[in-house]
């Protein structure tokens, strides 16, 4: 049993003298890495000068139904006959242009259908009753009476109400 007694323990040791001099040695690393990742600014490619680009505006196409069941589309009196003549060059400018109806709470049910069937007529194949003058449907949008009411109370004006 004199064999185990002569066994020393070793004690594991971590000398500390260099551990400031890592420190410090990290420190100048992640300083020097940081200097060269950062971003030294975004690369555009500008127009030149004989570029010119359209900015026209791109309003929506407005049709308001009166009481009486006739309707301004743009603020000017208009049939259904006229919509497709109207309607066609400007969506086919700009496929995405925006058309709203808004229907006057005593407007004829019928006068607003009209106009929508019109409107959907634009883009359905021949076969299927339609015109097949545009590619995709046309972005038709009718407000709600709640959506007006929130409109008005966010920006306290009625812009369907306004000539």
């Amino acid at each position: 049993m004199g064999l185990r007694d002569r066994i020393q323990k070793v004690e594991a040791e971590i000398s500390s003298a260099s551990m400031a001099d890592i420190a410090f040695l990290l420190i100048i690393f992640f300083m020097v890495t940081a200097v060269f990742s950062a971003t030294k600014g975004l690369d555009f490619k500008l127009p030149s000068d004989d570029e010119q680009q359209s900015t026209e505006e791109q309003e929506a196409i407005f049709f308001k139904v009166l009481e009486d069941g006739t309707f301004l589309m743009d603020k000017r009196p208009a049939t259904l006959d006229e919509i497709r003549d109207y309607v066609v060059p400007k969506l086919e400018r700009w496929p995405d242009k925006p058309i709203i109806i808004y229907a006057r709470p005593e407007a004829p049910y019928e006068a607003l259908v009209g106009i929508y069937d019109e409107l959907v007529k634009l883009a359905k194949p021949p076969e299927n009753g339609g015109y097949g003058l545009l590619t995709k449907p046309p972005n038709i949008s009718i407000p709600t009476q709640s959506e007006i009411n929130e409109y008005v109370a966010l920006f306290g004006v009625n812009p369907f109400e306004q000539d």
